[in-house]
């Protein structure tokens, strides 16, 4: 066994009570067997930090999923609790030393999980109308979208609230429209698939919308794509394209993800671009590990192994590149929140710094722990409400000792999540996108 055996899957599936087929699949046993429970994942797992509980780290949970893997134990509801509270922020994987792939044993697990403990119609309902129904579909993201605006514009969500209707609806839908931020007036929609360079043109690289960035934060396209642009780049933004499938991986919805992959990766290769340019941690860090999800086909294997070198992080690539000198000064007291999945699992620590080194006027003062998980991870927050406000109480906590006025992260997850905790705790912090106080250094 090897990296191609992340799973076991049974091709022939079985029936979920009507609503689609599913995978037989177990963890990879090679996987598991490379922790030692040596214990040094311990202080860098937040749900262990927060709980002390042995079952809430790293080494935990590893030791429940091999037993469930073994037949010793059985996916009850204790099982799923713990495996559920798991951030999968991979903070433990950048630290072991034996080089566990918690990240990939975690996405098989509930993968795993989801087979095996279905649950009932008003949990099952609303993952099939998200995973299935809406991430894959870009057509029907946009309606959402617009419909979501008018919602609140119309005044018909304060109706709604007041109705208490919303408690009354499964699939924690209170919890996700309250923390649902006000839509912007414009969404990131281009009109052309090709933006020509502004100067010479240096490289030809395309950029990835996704389904969060370009209808809550459509001004992070706006600027990756000015700062691109501005720097010799030829950006190619592919019609076909769509959802990476990051938050399906993550929530044990492979199925479907491999679909969502095989689409992202054989529309960037028909652009011919050199690369791949992402400004959402997560997606890049599943881009990147297309080949983790779309084994063990050969076809698969070959798709994969053409587009998941070509994957490079906004910051990562900026820094990679001969870039003009920002002229204009801004003048701000930042901090940064390391993204999870740039920094974890994309193991990209020393770019985002480089760049906000080099916006003059900026002044970067680090928090004590710029390096623990806010509470978002994909949607954390609204499956696990309470420990991902824990999480977001401790960051504002440490966020505020640094008297910032801005907050800079890498990931739309983080920004939400981030914009809420100022809110709630009453801090006039803005949070931006690294990228965002790049093109403002470069000036109108």
């Amino acid at each position: 066994m090897g990296r191609d055996s992340v799973t076991s899957v049974d091709r022939l599936g079985t029936q979920d009570s009507g609503l689609r087929t599913r995978d037989f699949v177990s963890v990879s046993a090679e996987d598991l067997s490379k922790c030692v429970h040596c214990g040094l994942c311990l202080q860098h797992c937040p749900t262990y930090l927060e709980t002390a509980q042995e079952t809430e780290s790293p080494r935990g949970r590893i030791h429940l999923i091999g037993a469930l893997n073994e037949g010793r134990i059985e996916a009850s509801e204790a099982y799923a609790e713990h495996i559920n509270l798991c951030l999968v922020c991979r903070a433990c994987e950048n630290v072991c030393p034996s080089g566990v792939p918690f990240g990939r044993i975690m996405e098989a697990a509930r993968a795993q999980l989801a087979e095996r403990r279905p649950g009932s119609w008003r949990t099952r309902l609303p993952r099939w109308a998200v995973f299935e129904q809406l991430l894959p579909r870009p057509e029907r993201l946009r309606l959402l979208a617009l419909l979501l605006r008018h919602y609140q514009r119309s005044g018909l969500q304060r109706l709604v609230r007041a109705s208490g209707l919303l408690r009354a609806l499964p699939g924690g839908l209170e919890q996700v429209e309250g923390q649902l931020p006000r839509l912007p007036d414009r969404f990131f929609q281009p009109d052309v698939e090709v933006f020509p360079a502004s100067g010479v043109r240096c490289h030809r690289v395309g950029l990835l919308i996704g389904c969060v960035m370009p209808y809550l934060y459509p001004q992070v396209h706006a600027a990756t794509l000015r700062v691109l642009r501005r720097n010799g780049c030829e950006v190619v933004v592919p019609r076909g394209q769509g959802c990476c499938g990051a938050l399906n991986v993550h929530s044990g919805e492979r199925h479907v993800a491999r679909e969502m992959a095989r689409r992202n990766a054989r529309a960037f290769l028909e652009a011919d671009v050199e690369t791949v340019v992402v400004n959402a941690a997560g997606c890049g860090s599943t881009l990147k590990e297309y080949f983790e999800l779309l084994s063990p086909s050969p076809a698969d294997r070959e798709l994969a192994a053409r587009f998941s070198p070509l994957v490079k992080d906004v910051q990562e690539f900026l820094a990679s590149i001969e870039l003009e000198p920002p002229g204009h000064e801004v003048r701000r007291r930042v901090t940064l929140q390391e993204s999870c999945h740039l920094l974890h699992a994309q193991r990209i620590s020393a770019a985002p710094r480089q760049l906000l080194g080099r916006i003059p006027g900026l002044e970067l003062v680090d928090m004590t722990h710029p390096d623990l998980c806010c509470g978002s991870a994909g949607v954390y927050n609204i499956t696990q409400p309470e420990m991902s406000a824990s999480l977001l109480e401790s960051k504002m906590a440490d966020i505020r000792s640094t008297t910032a006025d801005t907050i800079a992260t890498a990931n739309p997850g983080c920004l939400l999540q981030l914009e809420r905790g100022a809110r709630l705790n009453g801090l006039r912090a803005e949070v931006k996108h690294i990228v965002e106080l790049l093109d403002e250094a470069y000036g109108p």
